[in-house]
């Protein structure tokens, strides 16, 4: 009875691990323009690691895409009744802008990285092929409360020097950075523009997870920005065949550019295929963009 009791516990034990995920919370500064002198703006980055994946995204934009996913499911019950008060339901949401308006996930162990975005409506990624040197230096100090070593790195057009904690035996960091015999615990580039301080961890239950597409465009990293601008061109003439069709009306079907599915092993489940046939309305919160855009200072410079 007691090998039971035991048994039992040791595998409750772990269906609550498993449900449990690590998210390590970064307190990240950015100058949004690298020309003018303007002050730094912060927002919290999350690192969330579940078993071998991690997902790198940001507090707004998983705010922003829980929303959205939280609606979509609304209007699946309650079809034309939100279809009609959404607008008003998202007039009264002040969503905050952010710098990483896309999101990144990890294969710890095999250290392949896969960026994600979305480009109307059509969710796109790829795979990572620049391969991170590190060159780890014999400098030790503490960083956030941590011991932590010292280690440079080219990528991206910018130098980064990156501060990481044996404590915490995971070979992760913040946005594509990883490789390191232990966490990242401070990041930062030579021009000042990007700086990340691991402020604290906490254990999140059921934690919010990025929708995923079957019909994610798997593209690569040279060719990323040609494929969405193709894709942004077929959304666009797609539109433009329907608001004829329609005699004038509005049928946008797509909407945003983010989310994205995980292909090659990522980390979070999908919720399937867009282009349900929501309205316009269901596209609002996907189609925000933001004043303060990451073009005008982004984190790679090639």
């Amino acid at each position: 009875m007691r090998q039971k009791i035991l048994g039992f516990f040791v595998m409750f034990l772990a269906a609550v691990s498993y449900g449990q995920t690590s998210r390590y919370i970064y307190e990240t500064s950015v100058n949004p323009d690298s020309i003018n002198l303007v002050s730094m703006k912060t927002e919290r980055t999350f690192l969330d690691i579940k078993g071998n994946r991690s997902v790198f995204i940001s507090e707004n934009k998983m705010k922003r895409d829980s929303l959205f996913a939280s609606f979509k499911s609304e209007v699946k019950e309650n079809n034309k009744k939100e279809e009609k008060n959404f607008s008003k339901q998202e007039g009264r949401k002040h969503i905050e802008p952010t710098f990483f308006d896309y999101f990144i996930t990890k294969n710890i162990q095999e250290q392949k990285v896969y960026f994600y975005d979305k480009v109307a409506g059509k969710p796109i990624y790829y795979q990572e092929d620049r391969p991170l040197k590190w060159e780890i230096t014999h400098s030790i100090e503490k960083q956030n409360g941590y011991s932590a070593q010292k280690a440079v790195a080219s990528f991206g057009g910018r130098v980064w020097t990156a501060w990481f904690t044996k404590e915490i035996a995971i070979s992760d960091g913040p946005y594509k950075f990883s490789g390191l015999p232990g966490l990242i615990v401070k990041l930062e580039d030579d021009k000042g523009d990007y700086k990340f301080d691991l402020v604290k961890k906490i254990i999140v239950n059921n934690a919010f997870e990025e929708p995923i597409s079957a019909d994610a465009k798997q593209s690569t990293r040279i060719n990323f920005h040609g494929d969405k601008a193709a894709l942004d061109l077929e959304f666009n003439k797609n539109r433009g065949s329907l608001t004829g069709s329609s005699g004038g009306g509005n049928m946008n079907f797509g909407g945003g550019r983010h989310g994205g599915g995980m292909g090659g092993g990522g980390m979070h489940r999908g919720m399937g295929g867009e282009g349900n046939g929501f309205p316009t309305q269901t596209a609002n919160i996907e189609n925000l963009r933001f004043n303060n855009s990451i073009s005008e200072n982004p984190i790679e410079l090639k």
